[in-house]
């Protein structure tokens, strides 16, 4: 039987990714003043002892100012660099590449953790530098009438910020890791930047869709003058905003970005308003896969597929069809740490069980060759199986 694409390794650069499956950036909000915590290294630990080709740290802060909550991660200090290259190590000892997203929350800093209720955070004493976390943007235009209104950026902030972002991958890369994303999308800072409805600025940040885009390009070539060129690095987009910014502007930016040094675009939506990120009219299976299709084919550059992928057979589909290049795989991997195993016994992958740890993949190799004929407890033939019942 021929080995699924799914789990036929990929190389980008001087990097391999054993197979195409991703734990994308999914962030924790549990860092103690922007340090990682031992969460972070089981939370990452986890996914590549279970399998992942690539585990991408969750968005992690290029400035104080950037942090969305008081749990947000921070690379804006060389001390961030040592705590983080554990975290590292241990992802590659699994045999996993290790990666991280740069980010910048925007006008959506200082809020509530999700279950906390999300929202604009209020001042306590707890927070020693409530002023200096002030949120920022493009604009002074607030997110929704929810939110407080951010303060315009000045120019020489700008400057300032695309100088942040480079010295964070300076650090990402002094810190072992392997990929560097960055994000661009779900209404954060850059994407911000990119978009008509939050950035409304007069000068060269602003106004043409070039000068919208300004930004975005000069924090890239910032980072590609500290992050490695044997290094991939990626971008997150919101393809589509459903706000004014759509897959053609995406294209047309992926292609900019392409020239100055972005091997793979992170293919997302929504996020500019409060509305949830949704292409058309309902969540479904593969419901963004359309966004990478069209990048990919449009702009010519390599394109990362999320969004409700659940099953091995899906995943397999969508790469095998050429939608997709890289399979990000997240609540689901939050579901079942052990998916990409899981996936690979399911399509009939070799050697499932050497592919993860032998702590425990020798004993589950063990149970298989008794022929029992017991299937684990996450057992389901795959996506077709599942539509039936829904």
């Amino acid at each position: 039987m021929t080995e699924p694409l799914l789990f036929t390794p990929l190389s980008i650069r001087d990097v391999t990714f054993r197979n195409r499956v991703v734990v994308p950036p999914m962030h924790q909000y549990s860092a103690t003043r922007g340090f990682p915590t031992e969460w972070h290294m089981v939370n990452a630990g986890k996914f590549a002892a279970g399998g992942a080709g690539l585990v991408i740290v969750e968005s992690t802060k290029v400035e104080r100012r950037g942090c969305g909550t008081i749990g947000d991660l921070g690379l804006w200090d060389d001390a961030f660099v040592a705590p983080l290259k554990r975290i590292t190590d241990f992802i590659r000892q699994q045999n996993a590449v290790p990666g991280i997203q740069l980010g910048h929350s925007g006008r959506k800093a200082r809020a509530y953790r999700p279950w906390e209720g999300g929202g604009p955070l209020q001042h306590t004493d707890e927070i020693e530098d409530w002023d200096a976390w002030t949120p920022v943007a493009p604009s002074a235009i607030a997110h929704s009438e929810k939110w407080p209104v951010p303060r315009a950026l000045e120019r020489s902030e700008i400057k300032d910020l695309v100088r942040a972002w480079g010295e964070a991958a300076r650090r990402a890369h002094a810190a072992g890791f392997e990929v560097l994303e960055l994000h661009g999308a779900h209404g954060y800072l850059v994407h911000e930047f990119l978009s008509e409805l939050s950035n409304q600025r007069t000068d060269e940040y602003g106004g043409s869709e070039p000068n919208r885009m300004r930004f975005l390009i000069e924090v890239t070539e910032a980072v590609r003058a500290h992050w490695p060129e044997t290094k991939p690095l990626f971008v997150r987009l919101s393809v589509e905003d459903h706000a004014g910014w759509g897959p053609e502007n995406s294209v047309r930016l992926a292609k900019i970005l392409k020239s100055r040094g972005v091997d793979v675009v992170d293919c997302s939506s929504g996020g500019i308003t409060d509305q949830a990120p949704i292409l058309g009219n309902e969540i479904k299976y593969n419901y963004q896969v359309p966004l990478s299709d069209y990048l990919r084919t449009h702009a010519g550059i390599m394109t990362m597929a999320v969004g409700l992928i659940i099953h091995g057979d899906q995943a397999e589909e969508i790469l095998q069809n050429g939608k997709a290049d890289l399979i990000a795989v997240g609540r689901e991997i939050l579901n079942n740490p052990n998916w990409p195993m899981d996936a690979a016994l399911k399509l009939g992958a070799k050697e499932v069980f050497r592919n993860v740890p032998p702590q425990f993949g020798y004993w589950l190799g063990v149970r298989a060759r008794r022929g029992f004929g017991t299937k684990p407890s996450t057992w389901q033939v795959g996506l077709e199986e599942t539509r039936k019942v829904l």
